[in-house]
């Protein structure tokens, strides 16, 4: 794909400690463990151009190999305001979209073809295996992103006009790690 097309992807990061409180009693580790596997997958789709992570974790580093930046934050924000931050930073002209960064199981093909899928419209989103949140949110080139991150989210992105695009529940780009229950269910898998 040439690079004008690739997809920019921004990820916000919650520092380790803020991370994933619901996966206590699991070490505080394992949540930035989840983020970079999340973002080293991303950055191997074909479909992929960059990977930028807000964060104001100081101990984050892009993992080997992934090309990811960082924009770093001096103290947590909300992820609206972190996504709004890389936003600004990145050209209008390729399209760009939200990955949330506890999707362990991401596969980089698999972003591709939905990216793909997505770039058939001005905005649109994935549902996460529960039904209620979103795991990605896009945006094609040249319109604004537009996010409704939070409590029930799937409906109110489709509220705002995004268009749900289709996975299977079980695929990887849907199944977000928000508990240590969820996170079991994953590694039996």
């Amino acid at each position: 794909m040439p690079a004008t097309r690739r997809w920019s992807i921004i990820v916000p990061v919650k520092p380790p400690q803020l991370a994933k409180s619901r996966l206590k009693p699991r070490p505080a580790s394992l949540a930035r463990t989840i983020g970079q596997r999340t973002i080293a997958a991303a950055a191997r789709s074909g479909s992929v151009g960059a990977v930028v992570v807000v964060t104001a974790d100081a101990r984050w580093r892009p993992p080997r190999g992934s090309g990811a930046r960082r924009i770093a934050e001096r103290r947590p924000r909300s992820i609206a305001t972190a996504i709004a931050a890389a936003e600004a930073r990145l050209p209008r002209r390729l399209p760009r979209a939200v990955l949330l960064g506890d999707l362990p199981a991401l596969d980089p093909r698999e972003l591709g073809r939905l990216l793909s899928e997505a770039s058939r419209h001005p905005r649109a989103f994935l549902r996460d295996a529960d039904g209620t949140g979103t795991t990605l949110v896009t945006a094609r080139a040249g319109v604004p992103l537009r996010t409704a991150f939070g409590s029930d989210s799937a409906r109110r992105h489709a509220e705002a006009g995004l268009v749900e695009l289709e996975l299977p529940a079980t695929s990887g780009l849907r199944r977000d790690v928000d508990t240590a229950d969820q996170l079991d269910a994953l590694r039996r898998r």
